[in-house]
C-alpha cells in the first residue's frame, strides 16, 4: 500500500488505531562483524509512532488505547496494515492485536 503523504507526521490514526515502526535487527555482532541481510531476521519489537484517541464502548463512552508515542510493543509477525512513505516502512494496528507492552 503506497501513500502519496509527505511525511509520517501527516497520519494521524483513528478510533483505537496505533502507528508503529518496526525497530531494525542489527546488523553488526558486538565484535564488529556484519551479517548478511539473510542471517538478519525482523525484530517482532516496534516504536509507537501516533495513537488514536481510542474506540467507543457500548454506551458511546471513549476507550482510551492502551499505550502512548515513544512507547516499545510486541507486535504480531503477521497482520495490520502496512504504510510506506518515501524509503520508510510503517504498520498500523488495531490497540488490542498489539501483544505486548516492553517497560525498560
Amino acid at each position: 500500500m503506497s501513500l502519496a503523504v509527505k511525511s509520517i507526521k501527516s497520519l494521524a490514526p483513528l478510533l483505537d488505531r496505533v502507528l508503529v515502526q518496526r525497530i531494525k535487527a542489527e546488523t553488526k555482532t558486538a565484535g564488529g562483524i556484519f551479517l548478511p541481510e539473510s542471517a538478519v531476521k525482523e525484530l517482532n519489537e516496534a516504536k509507537v509512532l501516533a495513537v488514536g484517541p481510542g474506540g467507543l464502548d457500548k454506551e458511546g463512552k471513549r476507550v482510551q488505547v492502551s499505550v502512548q508515542p515513544g512507547d516499545k510493543v510486541l507486535i504480531p509477525q503477521y497482520g495490520g496494515s502496512p504504510i510506506k512513505v518515501g524509503d520508510e516502512e510503517y504498520s498500523l494496528f488495531r490497540d488490542h492485536e498489539l501483544l505486548a507492552k516492553i517497560n525498560e
